[in-house]
């Protein structure tokens, strides 16, 4: 059962009148690393979404809307990129521009231009104000994680009959962003290592939930069935002996012949709770239910270190489990991870309903 009512506590005390920070000592902000636009695009997307499914959360959730999407359009920079990290004091840390924040910032636009599109013209127009510069900077996304943020974000806006335009044609920023992710698993994927890359790394599933969600744009066949296959093979190598949830650890990562077992990130069990959900909208098949169920058990306590890593009660959560335990320190990304878990949780409850 999902908690009654879910907490948006948290996110609200890591808000202030800029964003939301990054970070955080136990439950308790930590302004000196500032703030990151990838939260924002996070903490967005999760606003949206609950608010589909709690409309009377409105009064809650639209402020906390309007202050990510605020920081959106004062992070786009003149060529449609976005900056991505900011100190406390507002200014801009150096740093080269990031596919995946490029394609984050795009597809959590295009929720609020969607979400909008029939309700409040003003956010509609401001929504699509950011989406076309950024769409016209995907002719230079390389990143795998990236083009699947673009690709989710594509399949949306062509679903929702966003009109092409200033920024490109979406079917041919599709075909080219599929056509860099097929020819990934081309040149790496074998009979026992069936993956876009040479290693598993963080936020695998984006890659497979990118492509699934952009079902609706022109994408080749064998790249359709290329993200089941690689799906398949991340829920085997993200779950252990006894079926529970046990996602690749981020100190060394999952190559060929070696697995890291620690330190396990809450934004890496969302990932795949979020690609077996597309997976199981698109084939029905129970399995992919059934990981997603474990991923939400998994921020509930069904984990290697038998803990919770979510406090629902104020809708936190924790930052990682490692060799000693978990992280008292409750960020945004993991925060947001565990809210996202939830939602995808309860959409899961309605599909299943509907079938």
């Amino acid at each position: 059962m999902l908690p009654s009512p879910v907490s948006f506590r948290h996110l609200r005390r890591l808000t202030d009148d800029t964003g939301i920070l990054e970070h955080a000592v136990g439950p308790i902000p930590r302004r000196r690393e500032g703030y990151s636009t990838d939260d924002q695009a996070r903490a967005l997307w999760a606003c949206v979404w609950w608010l589909e499914e709690l409309p009377g959360k409105a009064g809650e959730l639209e402020p906390l809307i309007d202050t990510y999407f605020s920081f959106l359009f004062w992070a786009q920079l003149e060529s449609g990129h976005f900056q991505n990290n900011f100190a406390y004091d507002r200014s801009r840390e150096a740093e080269n521009p990031s596919d995946d924040c490029l394609g984050r910032c795009l597809w959590a636009a295009s929720l609020v231009w969607s979400h909008y599109r029939e309700k409040d013209e003003h956010r509609r127009a401001a929504a699509e104000r950011l989406i076309r510069p950024a769409l016209g900077r995907l002719r230079d996304v390389r990143s795998p994680r990236g083009a699947s943020y673009a690709l989710a974000a594509i399949g949306h806006l062509i679903r929702n009959g966003f009109a092409d335009g200033e920024g490109g044609r979406l079917a041919d920023h599709a075909a080219r962003l599929g056509g860099m992710l097929l020819r990934g698993f081309r040149e790496y994927a074998s009979a026992e290592w069936r993956w876009f890359e040479p290693l598993l790394a963080y936020s695998n599933g984006i890659i497979p939930w990118g492509i699934l969600c952009a079902r609706d744009a022109p994408l080749d066949g064998e790249l359709v069935k290329a993200a089941l296959d690689g799906l398949d093979f991340l829920i085997r190598k993200s779950t252990d002996e006894h079926g529970r949830i046990r996602v690749v650890g981020n100190k060394g990562w999952c190559p060929p012949k070696y697995r890291a077992l620690w330190d396990q990130q809450t934004i890496d069990v969302m990932k795949l709770a979020l690609a077996c959900h597309a997976a199981y909208e698109m084939t029905g098949r129970e399995d992919y239910a059934e990981v997603v169920k474990r991923c939400r058990n998994w921020f509930h306590g069904d984990n290697d270190g038998g803990v919770p890593m979510c406090d629902a009660a104020e809708g936190s959560g924790y930052d990682g489990l490692g060799e000693q335990g978990r992280s008292s320190n409750q960020g945004a990304e993991s925060t947001i991870s565990y809210l996202l878990t939830e939602a995808i949780y309860l959409r899961l409850t309605k599909t299943k309903g509907a079938r």
